[in-house]
């Protein structure tokens, strides 16, 4: 833990914060730190304590009154959610005889995006918010804290404080200055570009594919999508994460950042994917269907993302968590990190080792995942 003394509070919600100063720390690039979407997850009732993300953002205020540094953080009672997977080290911990829950989470709730975790005005005061963290911890005994998606620029400044660093990977989409998706074809090899082409084919056959953003998305849209979302929310998690609410206050309060593309038959909504538009990244987030057409997952989820970075100049397609199948449509293996403090120094241990093993394991597994990507080989 940090030597360094600081002053800092916990807040009753991000929406105690003021959003000017909040936003002021997070910056415009990543709408998933915004004040407008973080607090539409808790007037949504997404992410409340009743759903185990009890908001408890850490801040540390400058000398001019206003915030100076804040972190997005929770008081998770289960590891739902979260999708960098704890669940062993509880079970250890509390065979041991320990309360691994309730923990504290710095991270963006049901949301595998990297991005900043230290949410800062000066890049000076991150050191002082990485120690009011630790203080949370400390003072309230919790078990840990876990900062999630971290982005690479702050992975040292979490390292330099003494907390593990765990590597996973994930798979993105980059523009090499594309004009075009033919444009992007011509980087694969010659069977990869036909196996694409036949399943874009195979996939809008009989359906037309809207693109929507803005005042163009309605009530009757955000319904629609919700049928898909809760589909595949009940598949994948059992209870879907976020409200029938949530859309529609991102929509009322974030339109202009929502990408929804919809695959229609005769004119009614089958299939939707959300995306969000950052500065230079379209982020990927839920998708889901009514009618099981082949490919169509690919097609509205990877492919026309593609066409839409391609379209916005974005350098980046970020398209969820896992997913191998990513690789075969052009999505290569990046590196993804997390951070962890565990005060218990036996545990540390164990959690510290059990660490370097995995890390090894992630590096073969992104030589070989890299070694498979569809591209072209050059001299």
């Amino acid at each position: 833990m940090s030597s360094t003394p600081v002053t800092a509070r916990i807040a009753d919600g991000v929406r105690a914060i003021p959003a000017d100063q909040w936003d002021a720390c997070a910056g415009p690039g990543n709408p998933f730190v915004s004040h407008a979407f973080l607090s539409i997850l808790e007037e949504s009732g997404s992410a409340t304590a009743r759903a185990g993300w009890q908001p408890v953002p850490v801040i540390v205020d400058g000398a001019d009154g206003q915030v100076a540094a804040v972190a997005p953080a929770y008081a998770k009672s289960h590891s739902q959610g979260e999708y960098v997977f704890d669940h062993s080290w509880a079970d250890a911990w509390e065979r041991a005889g320990g309360r691994y829950y309730p923990k504290l989470q710095v991270a963006v709730p049901f949301s595998p995006v990297p991005g900043p975790r230290l949410l800062v005005r000066d890049p000076a005061s991150a050191p002082a918010l990485i120690a009011a963290v630790e203080a949370v911890v400390d003072q309230h005994q919790l078990s840990s804290a876990h900062a999630t998606f971290v982005t690479p620029d702050q992975v040292p400044l979490f390292e330099a404080a003494g907390w593990l660093i765990r590597e996973g990977t994930q798979f993105h989409w980059t523009n090499r200055g594309y004009g075009s998706f033919d444009d992007f074809l011509a980087d694969l090899a010659s069977r990869k570009r036909k196996a694409i082409r036949k399943e874009r084919a195979g996939a809008v056959e009989g359906l037309t594919i809207r693109h929507l953003t803005g005042a163009e998305i309605t009530e009757a849209h955000w319904d629609a999508f919700w049928v898909f979302y809760q589909d595949t929310g009940s598949r994948k998690w059992g209870t879907p994460y976020l409200t029938r609410a949530f859309f529609s206050l991102l929509g009322e309060r974030m339109a202009d950042q929502c990408l929804l593309i919809l695959a229609e038959r005769d004119g009614r909504p089958i299939a939707g994917a959300l995306n969000l538009i950052g500065a230079d990244t379209l982020y990927g987030r839920y998708w889901g269907c009514t009618e099981d057409v082949p490919f169509l997952h690919f097609e509205l989820c990877y492919y026309q993302a593609i066409d839409a970075a391609i379209a916005r100049g974005l350098t980046t397609v970020e398209a969820g968590a896992q997913g191998e199948h990513k690789l075969a449509r052009g999505y290569t293996p990046v590196p993804t990190w997390s951070a962890h403090y565990l005060p218990d120094a036996n545990f540390r241990r164990a959690v510290a080792g059990f660490l370097e093993r995995e890390r090894l394991a992630v590096a073969d597994e992104q030589a070989f995942l890299g070694e498979m990507a569809p591209f072209r080989k050059t001299s």
